[in-house]
């Protein structure tokens, strides 16, 4: 191929020809923010929904630089088991249908539009114990790389690090 343009040197060490930094959150409001908007933009995440009869079904939406955003669906009587999230924080934002959580003494129902908000350390448990399906969505940051599984026992006791704070609609 031919070319009458010829380039020296590098061009991506000129800054201006670099695309922009990708905007990252910074604070647990912003992260929180993230959610709801992503949330709000129903077709960015509705027709994706699907719904798996043997386990709750979960889909990575998004990632972003330092995190990623999950779409769950949960049938009546699906839960997670009580777990953990490695290193990660993170926001859990209920999109249709109801939610019961598991982190201490009282469970903690979560109806649509609610949100959590936990740190690193924080164990729970999310079940639908209603009649009807629920989806959620679960940001992660950084990202989710593990998930420790923990007995019943631990979510009963509650957990001493980092309890999670519901976040006002």
């Amino acid at each position: 191929m031919n070319s009458d343009v010829q380039i020296a040197g590098d061009p991506l060490a000129i800054p201006h020809l670099l695309p922009p930094a990708p905007a990252h959150p910074a604070t647990v409001a912003e992260f929180a923010g993230l959610a709801r908007a992503v949330a709000d933009d129903r077709a960015s995440w509705a027709p994706l929904v699907r719904y798996d009869p043997t386990s709750r079904w979960y889909h990575r939406l998004r990632t972003g630089p330092g995190y990623e955003v999950w779409l769950l669906s949960w049938l009546p009587g699906q839960g997670s088991g009580a777990h953990g999230h490695g290193p990660s924080s993170g926001v859990l934002t209920v999109l249709r249908g109801e939610l019961t959580e598991r982190s201490g003494s009282a469970p903690r129902v979560l109806g649509s539009g609610a949100q959590r908000v936990f740190a690193p350390g924080y164990v729970h448990e999310v079940v639908n114990d209603t009649l009807v399906p629920a989806v959620s969505l679960h940001v992660y940051f950084p990202g989710l790389t593990e998930m420790p599984m923990h007995d019943a026992g631990t979510v009963r006791a509650g957990t001493r690090a980092c309890l999670g704070t519901t976040v006002a609609g």
